[in-house]
């Protein structure tokens, strides 16, 4: 019972540090920040079971992770408002070809990022988007002022 509670624990704990870190920062991760995610793993691993290598425990803490992604999804589903709390909502970046200062501070986004994106997008001024949105998977959407959305340059799907 300590490792269910414990894992538990664990897993909000976990949630809320993701939440923290920001959806820009998850959407790209660095080689060390990718390093730095395994490393806490194994560190998170060693906090649920306390050095028990038993099959049964590593079994009950992936089970009780797995089982609290599938509430989380089950309350998303149910209780749309939930999703605001626990994935975020998507955040307009940019208004009018104008960068929206505040918004990229409060999401920890510098412009040299949103100006990288643009142009992965084959955005080349940031003019010429009629609004850019943050979407809650950390990726940014642009909706340029043709009105058709910017599908990024490895997109299969065809443009109208």
């Amino acid at each position: 019972m300590e490792l269910v509670v414990r894992a538990v624990i664990v897993f909000f704990f976990l949630w809320a540090v993701t939440r923290l870190v920001g959806r820009s920062t998850v959407g790209e991760l660095s080689t060390f920040q990718l390093v730095l995610f395994i490393v806490m793993g194994d560190l998170v691993q060693q906090g649920v079971t306390q050095q028990d290598y038993s099959v049964t425990s590593a079994v009950l803490a992936v089970g009780v992770f797995a089982l609290l992604t599938l509430a989380l999804s089950w309350t998303n589903a149910r209780f749309p408002r939930t999703r605001g709390v626990t994935q975020g909502i998507p955040v307009v970046i940019v208004e009018n070809g104008t960068p929206v200062a505040k918004r990229l501070r409060s999401e920890r986004m510098s412009i040299d990022d949103l100006r990288a994106d643009a142009r992965q997008h084959g955005i080349r001024d940031l003019a010429d988007v009629e609004i850019a949105i943050l979407e809650t998977n950390g990726r940014v959407s642009f909706f340029t002022r043709s009105g058709r959305p910017e599908p990024p340059p490895d997109d299969p799907s065809p443009i109208m």
